[in-house]
């Protein structure tokens, strides 16, 4: 898959999410605009077309289904959570106001990488330093690549089980420090 097609893999995918998200909206919207005896068969209706729409503009491994009403409807004042489960090894579910979207590896990596690059702009920057009860899964031994920089530095990319290709940039500095970390008894 080129960067182009990875790049409107990822849009469709957020515009999945943002369609779960107007769909668990849209019944609180229409409860509040209608007396509430009306109001909760307008919004089942409403929830059942517009995951139609978010069924059938999705691509055809991603799969979109409503969940139980009392799951659906948050209470007055809440905000639709998100809940994610893992019912296969290789399925993600997420649930978002009702809605689930199931996931498969290669939607999972596209999130995450998403993700990863929504999460480099935003503040505050994550920890310093380890923190306490981190839970992470390590690769032994990755796949790598290297490249020097027209300024001297290098980058490095690493490719873990999890995050897939993972790239850094070290200054001529940083990988004499770490050169001499790895290297150390």
């Amino acid at each position: 898959m080129n960067l182009q097609e990875q790049i409107g893999a990822l849009e469709t995918g957020v515009d999945q999410l943002n369609q779960l998200i107007q769909v668990a909206l849209a019944p609180k919207a229409a409860a509040t605009a209608e007396s509430p005896a009306e109001a909760v068969p307008e919004a089942g209706a409403a929830a059942d077309v517009a995951a139609g729409v978010a069924v059938s503009s999705a691509p055809a491994d991603v799969a979109v289904s409503p969940e139980p009403a009392e799951l659906a409807a948050p209470g007055a004042g809440e905000k639709p959570t998100l809940s994610i489960a893992r019912p296969a090894q290789n399925e993600i579910t997420m649930t978002i106001g009702g809605q689930t979207v199931s996931l498969h590896p290669e939607q999972v990596g596209q999130l995450i990488e998403e993700l990863a690059n929504a999460r480099a702009s935003m503040t505050p920057e994550p920890p310093g330093g380890l923190p306490t009860g981190w839970r992470f899964v390590s690769t032994k031994n990755p796949v790598m690549a290297a490249q020097k920089q027209s300024n001297g530095d290098r980058l490095l990319v690493l490719r873990h089980t999890g995050h897939g290709w993972v790239p850094f940039t070290f200054s001529p500095e940083m990988v004499v420090q770490m050169y001499a970390l790895l290297t150390q008894r």
